[in-house]
């Protein structure tokens, strides 16, 4: 990835990053809302803090948006792929038991009708 080599250290924190990237703290902010897999985690005394994977996709992010002219959607996806992070889709319980339900009716049905042609004989 071609931007900026920074130094590499376990955490930084939202003040770090923001120097680091050029960046202001509400772009950053806005970012962990448009970018779910940015995952700010927050010291005991509630300061936001990010750690080098987090720093190294939202100079990829700037670089992609601002340099190259990707949209958001487009910057979301280049940094998923390159990086691995993409999200799982949940599915919600109650929808999840419907379709399991679904797969035993037919099985069931399928089980049946195996057992079928072996009590004609």
């Amino acid at each position: 990835m071609p931007h900026e080599k920074v130094p590499e250290k376990l955490i930084y924190r939202l003040e770090d990053v923001g120097r680091l990237s050029g960046l202001d703290a509400a772009t950053i902010e806005s970012w962990e809302k448009e970018f779910p897999f940015l995952r700010a985690g927050l010291t005991g005394t509630g300061k936001k803090i990010f750690r080098q994977k987090d720093l190294d996709m939202i100079l990829r992010i700037k670089e992609l948006l601002q340099k190259k002219g990707y949209t958001v959607a487009g910057a979301r996806r280049q940094v998923e792929e390159e990086f691995g992070t993409r999200q799982l889709v949940l599915i919600p319980a109650d929808r999840l038991q419907k379709i399991l339900l679904q797969v035993r009716d037919e099985l069931e049905d399928i089980s049946r009708g195996l057992e079928t042609p072996a009590k004609k004989r």
